[in-house]
């Protein structure tokens, strides 16, 4: 089966991806503003923490260790490094949702985030809402420091 929740994963990892190679400027994607705490950088970074963590190690126990730290400390990771990141990402997210079952969408999920235990198909959602939530983020610090 052809999951719409890894098409919409993957359109919108692909929408991060022309994000972060469209900064003019690669130093603009460490570079912070008055009143904005994370980089678009860091956000990127922290996304691919996220959903390998969520999708990968949760879900396909593909055995990824997520360092949650990191993600909102390491800076000047090279624009290509965070690309590849991405790519590797779209391919545990495609690999891992693009064929899951209805019964696996309906199992609780394995770990309680937000409102307590529940399927994995409602933290998918949210994990989707979240991407987005950050990928309009970077789009207004890319325009903001690149006007």
């Amino acid at each position: 089966m052809d999951n719409i929740l890894a098409t919409l994963f993957e359109l919108q990892l692909k929408k991060l991806k022309e994000e972060i190679t469209s900064f003019k400027d690669e130093a603009n994607l460490w570079k912070k503003v008055d009143g904005i705490t994370n980089t678009a950088g860091i956000l990127t970074s922290h996304l691919i923490g996220s959903l390998n963590f969520s999708v990968g190690t949760t879900i396909a126990n593909n055995g990824y260790v997520r360092n949650r730290e990191a993600e909102f400390s390491e800076t000047d990771i090279p624009r290509e490094k965070l690309v590849a990141g991405i790519d590797s990402l779209i391919v545990v997210i495609k690999s891992t949702l693009g064929n899951i079952s209805e019964e696996k969408l309906e199992e609780k999920y394995p770990i309680e985030k937000i409102q307590g235990p529940n399927t994995t198909r409602f933290y998918l959602t949210y994990f989707f809402g979240h991407l987005n939530y950050h990928l309009g983020q970077i789009n207004y610090l890319r325009r903001i420091l690149e006007a």
